[in-house]
């Protein structure tokens, strides 16, 4: 069979420990054998990210820009034990972080839903999307470790030169502080994503913050929200018969759990990535769920919301086995290649990302599945694969169906 041809590259970021074997093992397994795949290669792993000095995140985030599309393997953000273990210059940001604040936009997080994996709420009856908004808060803080006594101050100086002071605290001790921002130009991106994809899925929207105790930072969100609605989605969402509404975070937490699901969720870019882990985890798994950046100049960066599987990759690395959960890093692949197919019109493209979805699902509703995924089935029968064989499986179902 003539493999697909692809005319633009996607924005191929690698990644760290188990998930960068994953990645390896799906191109070779799934993609390259049907598809002539093109990409621009950009190696995000801890190590090259040192000793470019981060510079190679930068890039990757630039070349989305100029490509539209990319998907991204999971990476480490390191922290002090990291910084110990890879010998490293300092304590880099988060990747996700430094790309989203270059890229600008939205994080769309699903479940994928698989038949015999059941949500652990019983009330829920259809998938719930999470919409994080991707820039500032505390991902692009200023951060300080009071010593002792002293007078935190807040100052904004404009550009005329006045000066504005607030008094933090009158510190008697030892504490810590932050300083957070956020930009009208973001919030109105984020908002008008949101709706957008509400009106594209046909589902009702809800946004939440803590706009009763934050009343100048969380509130600017609220209001530029609602004055959005107003002025151009109104009129829209009543015509497909959906609904916006805004209620308080602690609220909105307390009604998805008596929901029975099937919303947009929008959350602040901390709350996003809290309550994602929260519903993917609810819906059976981490490693379950897709995760899509869409920023309002149309780049899509499509990646695997979870972590880079550190004990897997240790215990792979001593040659042992390991059944480790690929479905996130598959769907970050096939999400790319039918962005991919949808805007240069290559509907083969489109059709055998679609093709390889239903076939990595129906393997799983099969019974063959990681061991991940055999603790939470209710399936009868279940044969527990190891992370090659149960890419092997899914390809055989995909063979069955090209």
């Amino acid at each position: 069979m003539a493999k697909i041809q692809m005319n633009v590259p996607v924005v191929e970021m690698d990644g760290d420990e188990m998930t960068r074997v994953i990645w390896k093992m799906i191109k070779e397994m799934l993609l390259e054998p049907y598809i002539d795949l093109k990409t621009e290669y950009y190696d995000l792993g801890l190590k090259n990210r040192d000793e470019t000095d981060d510079q190679i995140t930068v890039d990757a985030a630039e070349a989305t820009k100029k490509y539209g599309v990319a998907v991204k393997c999971a990476t480490i953000t390191p922290n002090g034990q990291r910084m110990e273990e890879y010998d490293l210059k300092e304590m880099w940001k988060s990747p996700n972080g430094t790309i989203r604040a270059i890229l600008d936009g939205t994080v769309f997080r699903s479940p994928i839903i698989v038949e015999g994996i059941n949500p652990f709420v019983r009330t829920w009856k259809k998938p719930i999307t999470i919409a994080r908004h991707a820039y500032g808060d505390v991902y692009k803080d200023v951060e300080y470790r009071v010593e002792g006594p002293g007078k935190a101050e807040m100052v904004f100086t404009s550009a005329d030169g006045e000066e504005n002071r607030q008094t933090i605290l009158d510190f008697q001790g030892k504490g810590v502080m932050l300083g957070m921002h956020n930009l009208d130009r973001s919030i109105e991106s984020f908002a008008r994503a949101c709706f957008n994809y509400a009106l594209d899925e046909k589902q009702d929207l809800w946004f939440s913050t803590k706009d009763t105790i934050s009343k100048q930072y969380d509130h600017a969100f609220k209001d530029i929200f609602q004055e959005i609605y107003e002025a151009e989605y109104e009129q829209k969402f009543q015509e497909a018969e959906i609904e916006y509404f805004y209620t308080l975070i602690d609220d909105a937490v307390a009604r998805v759990i008596r929901s029975e699901g099937g919303m947009v969720w929008a959350c602040k870019n901390y709350d996003g990535d809290v309550m994602s882990d929260m519903v993917a985890t609810a819906f059976g798994s981490l490693a379950m769920m897709t995760s899509v950046l869409a920023s309002p100049e149309g780049y899509y960066e499509f990646e695997a919301a979870h972590g880079t599987v550190t004990r897997h990759y240790y215990r792979h690395l001593k040659g042992e086995e390991t059944s480790t959960n690929s479905m996130a890093t598959l769907f970050a692949w096939t999400g790319a290649l039918k962005k991919r197919g949808e805007i240069d019109g290559i509907d083969e493209l489109i059709e055998f990302a679609d093709k390889l979805e239903q076939a990595s699902i129906k393997t799983i509703e099969q019974g063959t599945m990681t061991k991940d995924l055999a603790q939470l089935s209710e399936l009868a029968d279940k044969n527990i694969v190891n992370t090659e064989e149960f890419l092997k499986a899914v390809k055989q179902s995909l063979e069955t169906h090209v």
